[in-house]
């Protein structure tokens, strides 16, 4: 049996390298890939050494270096702006790109962070809840807590910004190069917060629209069983346009993850904090990512 590896992860600026250093021997591995994306791939929790991230937990069959530009809290339209990522656009389609074996990509989980937190006074078409006004009375269902015209703003404009990521892969020497991003696991909405003011981040939003404790999971799992099919549509509807588009989906949401008990504040389940996972919980997701990374990094 092959024995596996975990990659060699660096920056950016090692990558590009200055002064003396030079550029990074990329030669002294067998396949190079060009991370992006947000805390899943990079900070989740503070200290940071409280868990760690899913990339360093990948163990592959070839000796592999990952250029990880990945930050905390970053969103899609961030991730391929030129002036917040500057140094993965030109890795990716500059004229320092690198002619990369894979691009592993981490987002749409903090858009729906960001969406969901939008408040009951904007426009229903700009926000994911609705108010007790706007939904009725009970029994309801978990689809009735949400906007449907929000929702739809909010699919245009994700779609928006992955088909621009996938132009602007294709717009240099890594057309084609196989891009795997991830759907998301069941998150319990909890007060357990990051650490240093930062989080929780779905629990608040439900409470400012007033969704009883007994149907914030049900509303959670709403939003990321929608979440997840959203981004399996848009890369069924990109392989239609283009069979050989090489955009892949890693479903770290069918790993077993333990989701945290309701209430809790701190680690439970596989989670570090509310939207955070443990060591444990980010090596469950490394097993789908090593399952599709497997063939196309062979």
């Amino acid at each position: 049996m092959t024995d596996r590896q975990r990659p060699q992860i660096i920056d950016p600026y090692a990558a590009i390298g200055s002064g003396e250093l030079g550029a990074y021997p990329f030669d002294l591995y067998h396949r190079q890939c060009l991370a992006q994306g947000d805390s899943w791939f990079s900070i989740g929790a503070l200290p940071p050494t409280r868990t760690t991230r899913l990339l360093a937990e990948l163990k592959l069959l070839q000796s592999t270096v990952i250029v990880n530009c990945a930050y905390p809290g970053a969103v899609l339209h961030r991730m391929v702006d030129t002036t917040k990522s500057p140094h993965f656009r030109r890795l990716l389609a500059g004229r320092l790109a690198i002619k990369w074996h894979a691009v592993l990509f981490s987002g749409g989980g903090n858009d729906l962070i960001e969406a969901v937190a939008a408040p009951p006074t904007a426009a229903l078409s700009l926000r994911l809840l609705r108010t007790a006004a706007e939904r009725g009375r009970g029994p309801l269902a978990p689809a009735d807590y949400l906007s449907e015209t929000g929702w739809t703003t909010f699919a245009e404009h994700v779609g928006a910004l992955f088909n621009q990521l996938i132009d602007l892969r294709d717009s240099g020497i890594n057309r084609g190069t196989p891009l795997i991003w991830h759907n998301y696991a069941r998150v319990m909405p909890r007060p357990a917060p990051a650490g240093l003011g930062f989080g929780p981040w779905l629990l608040p939003a439900l409470d400012m629209f007033g969704v009883p404790a007994a149907d914030r999971l049900a509303v959670s799992d709403e939003l990321m069983s929608r979440l997840g099919r959203l981004i399996y549509s848009l890369t069924d509807a990109r392989r239609t346009r283009d069979p050989q588009c090489g955009v892949y989906v890693a479903n770290t949401a069918g790993t077993g993850i333990v989701l945290a008990e309701p209430g809790s504040t701190d680690l439970s389940g596989d989670w570090v904090n509310e939207i955070h996972l443990t060591r444990e919980g980010y090596q469950k997701c490394a097993t789908a990512w090593q399952q599709v990374l497997d063939p196309l990094l062979a």
